[in-house]
Formats: structure tokens, C-alpha cells, sequence
């Protein structure tokens, strides 16, 4: 069925060359095609003296340092200590963890966590001590810091199209961690985006390779310039490689790419990244199928052809490989902490956050046993020590530099600022509604207008940017603070809702509207779902539905950390623009929607839909026909009016699908879980870091197949976890046909009692099911909603389409609940008879 909301197609007319760039000339022009994966010359070329104290270090070393300096925990689950014991040679931290897990951590407290953590390594028994590094996703600023300056992320960077921000942008970063201890930045991403459904879009700076390959090397020189100087940190050029391109945008998906794409693509980043001296590249938890070339190079993480071959052979590089957090899981016959696999293809420092003390032991075992050999242990540990000793981290501890402890090296808002008004781009500008006048009367409406955590994103001092307030960026302002900056705080009133606002009383609306933050996995669009902006965000629909058509102009800021389907939000609104994901100085936004000294001059980094499943959607595309093509962008007094566009849209979601999601990464809002012990009831909420107790239960966050995709549930006696929602739907035909309830389990403790898992008011008793699942690995359920139907389920009307609950002792932990049509017939489904 076809919703016909309005029935008027608009033609849209561009603007003319003058006030526009367009898709063809958005970016350096292609060179010419390569046939195969070049030699890249690196800025830090080898150095004899340097080589020579490696291989003196190397040669001095046990079986048990060496792994030691390939181990990277996560300061959650190690201690100073241990890092001494255990020959560490790496830490990080993942996004939302922090020194002593407080927040509001001061520099000063990070930077004593950091000289804790060198102290250790530096009280080991090695001959020649080896300092410890710590590594951190400081991916838009130092962004897990309490009072650091949020820049824009990626996607707004390259709207901007300007290497010498990219390069004050990235010297600053650097700076700032260093005020915290940290001389490892796990950046810049480098991914060539092919469909924006991928949740980490944001992350990208333009579907056009050139682009990104123009900001690269730019990036990585201001990050480490020539590691000199005390704001200078190690970079990372990740993810390789092919994050942007998995099909259907899914994250950690499969890659689909030919390789004289993969090569002229999603390489791009890299030739100028290690050019420029990036010392070391992240692997990707992609796989890569080159369909066309018939080779299935399988996950990044155990591809020897990519990491070895390619990468250090062929391209030359000889910097080091860090793993993505748990990422060797994923290859095939490994784990969290073992994988020979991974270690034989290339990988030389692995990055196990919590199991790393069982790595150690079974690395070592594996070496011992001859299944890694030591020639490939001495090369990743040679490779780690000469980076250690490139970027000058021996004999320095963390707050022996200018800038470490020190609250104003966090701060470059001036720059960020100047940021922000470069990303934005003007979509709609009819009737010529923007500039406006200062000192006007101003209605402000929508959800994003004092939202600093919305108008920050994902990646932002969590790792899902989830579970922020205001109070939380002490050195920000709002959009709606420069508005007000910008118009006088008398002439502005702002209302979230705009219910009951007198619009006529005002001379000019602005709604903030636009999505909420997510990072990795949480943040895909699946096959249910669509790029339709308003399926997702009704109340921003709502919003703008209040105060338009009231004889005022309304101006809209989207915030979004990607391109979206908005012709109904296009059509209620005079004029349009795009704030991406702008950070922590939203007076940015207000310095170019008033009159002043600051025009737009952001244009589209990626291509504009025009239908709600118009993705993949890429310059260059046969019959490409976007809304905006990548390079759009008005200026002021730029000609042209957009007119009504068709807002029409299809039912279902842009893929082929048999399965409704109940919580999974991808649409955890959809079903939001709860949990119950003796009469009490909590929501769980999306803080990945919150751990919830109740009288018989405890609920915390665990890894089943993904990074914190699950929840470990640990019973004492009886509770119930469940997903569900105050309004009960109809399951959908295309879930309840032959449809079976599926959820991934690992049962760390087997039950002491009674296991029931229910839908609605139907519970079915399933404790044989969960003792013989008891300490092994993942496994998965799927239990046909015949056996709850035939206890009297209703599936026109859930409200619960999960629960599990047990009356006694049990621990396990579960992802990727769903209802799958089709999987009742599977031949591993559950028989209504042990379902009972």
C-alpha cells in the first residue's frame, strides 16, 4: 500500500554553479584506476638506531613478556598492578568507561591513572623495561573526557571540505589527550560509506573515496606531527578494511565489494594515512566476499591475504595491527581469549577487554605447542616496540609534558565553533525565510533545541552517547543558548512540544528536531526499517505539524548523523538545514541562521534520498537520481525553490525480511526491558555500564556474539526479565508464519529450579532446555509459537513478546531476541513436548 500524504512531485532546481558544488566536482578528481595494491612510502621512514634498540629488547625478552606486550585489557578489568605482573603493553578504555568509572573524572585524575598504569610497567622484571600505552576513542575531541570540546563528528567535517580545519581539528585533539595521560588515539576512521543504514555513517566524512583521502593524511600528520612534541599521539587508520560498504549497511556485516573496488574505494583513506605515518591501523570486523572475484576472504580479524599480504608485504607497512574490541571472537574456531588464527594472519596486539588473563595463558600454550610460531610473535612484538619507541614513550611518564592535568588544554572551542558553521548545509531556503533579523521574537521548538547529548551523538562520554544530560558538558551550549545569544533571551521562547504556543505571536519559528544518539550496531537501520525519518521520530513530525501553516516561516535544524527521507519535514518548513551531529557549541548554528558576518558554505559529503528506501545511494551510481546530489548546498541569495515534494511511502522496510526484532542492536527501542523481583519492577535503560540489582536478581551488560550486545542475568531466586511495550500490537504475518520465538544464550550457571520463557501471559516451562545448554558456548534457541499457542497465546495482542523467569539459582545471558517466521520448521527448533 502506498500512503498517498501528498500527491505533488516536486522538480528540484539547483542552484546555480556559483552558489553550489556539484557530485562531480564535490572532491579531488579519481586518478587513475590501480590494478593492484600500491607501495606506499611512509613520512617516518626506518631508522637504524631505532631497529637496533628493538631487536636488543626483543632478544632479552620471555615467551610470557612477549605476549604480554601483545595483550591490550581494558582499564575496567585490570589493575596498575597487574599490568606490572603480566607484562601489559597495552590499555584502553571503551566508550563510557572512565578512572574509578566516575564520569566527571578531572584531567588531573586521568592523568594519575596513567602514571599509575607507566609506573607498573616500568617495575617489571624485564631487562630493558617497556612502557605501557594507553589508546582511546577520542573520535569528534577528546570525547569520553567530562569538559572537553566537542567538535563535529565526521559526516559534518566533510560537509565542511576544509583540510586546514581537518588539521587544527586533529593538532587540538591531540592536545587535549594528552592533558589526560594518553598518547594513542584510535582515529580517524576512513570508511568510504556505501549505504547509509550502516549505524556508524556519522563516523564516515564522505561516501566519495577522494574526499576522504584528501583528509587522511592530513589527519594523521596533525595527530602526530613528528612526535615531538607534547601534543603530539600515536594515530590509527581504521577500520581495514571495507567497514563502509557491508551489505544492506549492517555493521560487522559482510563487504560485497570486487577488489578493484576494495583497491580504488575503500583503500583510499589509507594510501594518504600511511603516507602520512600512521604507525598503526585497526582491524575491521567486516568480512570481505569478492563475489565477482569468486574469494571469500572471510573477517578481517583472520585474513592473512588483507593483514599480511597486502598491508605489510605489499603496501610496506611496518607500524602494528590492533584487533577492535573482541573482535578475534569472530573468526572461526575462536573465542574471546584464544586465537592462533588471528595472531598467525597478522594481528600483532590484541584487544581482549575482559578475558585477557585467559588470552595470555592459551596464547602462550599455543606458541609452546607450535601452533603459532615465535618468528610471528617476535615480528608483532618488534613491530609494538618500534612504535613505542617512535613516538618517544620511553623514559616519559604521562604528566611529565606541558599539557597533561590541565583543564584549558581540553578546550578549543573557538575552533569548534568555526567548525560548525562551516559543516552546516542549506537545503531549502524558499521565500527566502533565512538570514533572519537579531532581535526578533523567536519561537523554538523540538526536542534537539536544548539536547546537548542529541546534539552530540553517539561516541560522546558513553559509547552510545546514551544516558547524558546537560549538566554532563560543563563547557557546551545548546543550540537553543545561541539563539538566544543570537536574538536576546527576551525575544526567545522555547517550547519542546509547541503545545499551546500562540505561533502568531512570533515573528519566526526554528524547530531542532531530528535523531537521538547511537553509536555502533545500535545505530543500523535493518531490513524492517526504512530511511524515513518520521516512521522513527513521529514527535518531530508532530512538531513541526504545530506550527506550520500558522503564517510564520519556519525554519528547521535537523541533527542527524546521516542522510534521512524528509520530504514531509522538507514540505512543512520555509527553510531546511542540515546541523549534522555539531558537538558541544551549538552558537555555531545561530552565527549563520541570523544576519552577520557568516554565510553557509557547507555542501552534501553524501548523496540526499529522495524515497524512503533509496539506499545504497552514491555518486557515480547507475541512474543515480538523488533529492541533493553529494556537493549540494545553497548559500544565501542562491536561485532556485524546491517547491512540495511527493512525501509519499511504501509499508514494511527497505529489505527482505522474516524476522520482527524484539532486542537486538539494531532496534532495542523497539521493546525495552524490564526486570522483577519480589514486587519491585526497574526499566534497564540503554546505559551499556549500569548494572541493575533486585532482591533475587542481578542485570548487567555482556558480550554473546557482539561488543555489550546482551544482558548476563544472574538469579538468586525468583524474577523475571522481560521485554515490553504499554501498547500491544499485532505480530506481523510475515513473523507469525511457521514463526518461532529466537534468542542467543549463554549459560554461564545451570538452573537450580524452574526456567519458564513466555510470551504475553503464556509461559512455557523450558528448564530442560537451559540444563543442557549449561558451560557451552553460545547457543541458539528457538522455541515455535505453536507451543504458545496452544496454551492459549493470543499473537493479535503482545505487549510481552519475551520474558524469562526463573524461581531459583541460574545465570545466563541473552542477545538477538526475535520472532522468525519460517524458523518453527528449522530442524534445531525446539519441540512443543520439551516446551511444555
Amino acid at each position: 500500500m502506498i500512503k498517498k500524504l501528498s500527491l505533488i512531485a516536486a522538480a528540484v532546481l539547483l542552484p546555480t554553479a556559483a552558489t553550489a558544488v556539484t557530485a562531480a566536482t564535490a572532491a579531488t578528481a579519481a586518478p587513475t584506476a590501480l590494478a593492484d595494491w600500491p607501495r606506499i612510502r611512509s613520512a617516518v621512514a626506518p631508522d637504524a638506531k631505532i631497529e637496533a634498540q628493538v631487536a636488543k629488547i626483543v632478544k632479552g625478552m620471555t615467551l610470557r613478556q612477549k605476549i604480554g606486550q601483545m595483550t591490550q585489557p581494558e582499564i575496567k578489568t585490570i589493575t596498575p598492578d597487574q599490568v606490572r605482573e603480566y607484562y601489559i603493553g597495552s590499555v584502553l578504555n571503551g566508550g563510557g568507561s572512565w578512572p574509578g568509572m566516575n564520569k566527571h573524572a578531572t584531567p588531573a585524575e586521568w592523568v594519575a591513572l596513567a602514571d599509575k598504569y607507566y609506573e607498573a610497567s616500568m617495575a617489571t622484571d624485564m631487562a630493558i623495561k617497556v612502557p605501557v600505552v594507553w589508546g582511546i576513542d577520542a573520535m569528534h575531541g577528546n570525547s569520553n573526557v567530562f569538559g572537553a570540546t566537542l567538535f563535529p563528528h565526521n559526516i559534518g567535517l566533510g560537509a565542511a571540505r576544509d583540510k586546514t580545519l581537518i588539521a587544527k581539528m586533529a593538532a587540538s585533539v591531540g592536545q587535549a589527550v594528552r592533558a589526560t595521560g594518553i598518547n594513542w588515539v584510535f582515529a580517524p576512521t576512513l570508511a568510504v560509506v556505501r549505504d547509509d543504514r550502516w549505524g556508524r555513517t556519522y563516523e564516515s566524512f564522505s561516501e566519495d573515496p577522494m574526499l576522504v583521502k584528501s583528509y587522511a593524511g592530513v589527519y594523521v600528520r596533525a595527530l602526530q606531527g613528528s612526535f615531538k612534541s607534547d601534543a603530539n599521539v600515536i594515530a590509527t587508520a581504521k577500520h581495514f578494511i571495507g567497514d563502509g560498504g557491508t551489505h544492506e549497511g549492517r555493521d560487522q556485516g559482510i563487504t560485497k565489494s570486487s577488489q578493484a573496488e576494495m583497491i580504488n574505494l575503500h583503500a583510499q583513506g589509507y594510501y594518504t594515512a600511511l603516507a602520512a605515518g600512521a604507525q598503526t591501523v585497526m582491524a575491521s570486523f567486516n568480512s570481505w566476499h569478492d563475489v565477482a572475484g569468486g574469494v571469500d576472504y572471510g573477517k578481517m580479524h583472520g585474513s592473512k591475504a588483507l593483514m599480511t599480504d597486502v598491508l605489510k608485504t605489499k603496501m610496506g607497512f611496518d607500524g602494528f595491527i590492533v584487533s577492535d574490541w573482541n573482535g578475534i571472537a569472530q573468526v572461526p574456531g575462536c573465542s574471546n581469549d584464544s586465537c592462533p588464527q588471528a595472531i598467525n594472519a597478522g594481528l600483532d596486539m590484541i584487544m581482549v577487554p575482559d578475558d585477557w588473563k585467559a588470552f595470555i595463558a592459551n596464547t602462550i600454550k599455543q606458541v609452546e605447542g607450535g601452533q603459532i610460531p615465535m618468528a610471528r610473535i617476535d615480528d608483532a612484538v618488534t613491530r609494538i616496540i618500534r612504535v613505542k619507541l617512535r613516538a618517544n614513550l620511553f623514559g616519559k611518564k604521562p604528566s611529565a609534558t606541558r599539557f597533561a592535568g590541565k583543564l584549558d588544554a581540553l578546550q578549543a572551542r573557538a575552533l569548534a565553533r568555526q567548525a560548525v558553521r562551516q559543516s552546516l548545509v542549506l537545503l531549502k531556503n524558499d521565500g527566502g525565510a533565512l538570514p533572519l533579523e537579531r532581535g526578533r521574537k523567536i519561537l523554538v521548538v523540538g526536542k534537539s533545541a536544548d539536547n546537548l547529548s542529541n546534539q552530540s551523538g553517539g561516541w560522546t562520554l558513553t559509547w552510545q552517547g546514551t544516558d547524558n544530560k546537560n549538566a554532563d558538558f560543563p563547557n557546551a551550549d545548546s543550540i537553543l543558548k545561541g539563539i538566544e545569544q543570537a536574538s536576546g533571551a527576551g525575544n526567545v521562547q522555547y517550547s519542546a512540544t509547541a503545545e499551546g504556543v500562540d505561533v502568531a505571536a512570533f515573528d519566526a519559528v526554528i524547530a531542532v528536531i531530528g535523531e537521538t544518539p547511537y553509536a555502533e550496531g545500535d545505530g543500523d537501520i535493518g531490513p524492517s526499517g526504512t530511511l524515513r525519518h518520521s516512521a522513527r521520530h513521529p514527535e518531530d513530525l508532530a512538531v513541526l505539524k504545530a506550527v506550520s501553516g500558522k503564517g510564520k516561516p519556519v525554519i528547521t535544524v535537523l541533527v542527524a548523523g546521516r542522510p534521512l527521507y524528509v520530504n514531509d519535514l522538507l514540505n512543512l518548513s520555509d527553510s531546511f538545514v542540515v546541523a549534522w551531529l555539531p558537538g558541544s557549541e551549538g552558537r555555531g548554528v545561530a552565527d549563520v541562521l541570523f544576519k552577520g558576518r557568516h554565510n553557509f558554505s557547507g555542501t552534501l559529503s553524501f548523496s540526499w534520498p529522495k524515497s524512503a528506501c533509496q539506499s545504497p545511494l552514491n555518486a557515480g551510481d547507475k541512474d543515480y537520481a538523488p533529492l541533493f546530489p553529494m556537493g549540494f548546498g545553497l548559500k544565501y541569495g542562491s536561485a532556485g525553490k524546491l517547491g512540495r515534494l511527493d512525501q509519499s511511502y511504501k509499508d514494511g522496510g527497505c529489505g527482505v525480511t522474516n524476522m520482527y526484532p524484539v532486542f537486538n542492536q539494531t532496534d532495542r527501542a523497539t521493546w525495552p526491558l524490564y526486570v522483577s523481583s519480589a514486587g519491585q519492577r526497574v526499566a534497564l535503560g540503554t546505559d551499556v555500564n549500569a548494572v541493575t540489582t533486585l532482591p533475587a536478581v542481578k542485570v548487567e551488560t555482556a558480550q554473546v556474539n557482539t561488543q555489550q550486545d546482551g544482558k548476563l542475568v544472574t538469579w538468586s531466586g525468583a524474577a523475571r526479565l522481560e521485554a515490553h511495550n504499554s501498547k500491544a500490537i499485532a505480530l506481523p504475518a510475515f513473523a507469525a508464519t511457521d514463526g518461532a520465538l529466537q534468542f542467543d544464550t549463554i549459560v554461564h550457571a545451570a538452573p537450580q529450579g524452574k526456567i519458564t520463557v513466555a510470551i504475553g501471559n503464556t509461559a512455557l516451562d523450558v528448564s530442560s532446555v537451559f540444563k543442557r545448554l549449561a558451560g557451552k558456548q553460545k547457543q541458539t534457541v528457538i522455541i515455535p509459537l505453536a507451543c504458545f499457542i496452544a496454551k492459549g497465546a493470543d499473537l493479535s495482542k503482545i505487549d510481552t513478546p519475551f520474558a524469562v523467569a526463573s524461581d531459583a539459582a541460574f545465570a545466563a545471558s541473552f542477545a538477538n531476541i526475535q520472532i522468525r517466521g519460517g524458523a518453527a520448521k528449522e530442524k534445531d527448533a525446539i519441540s512443543c513436548g520439551e516446551a511444555k
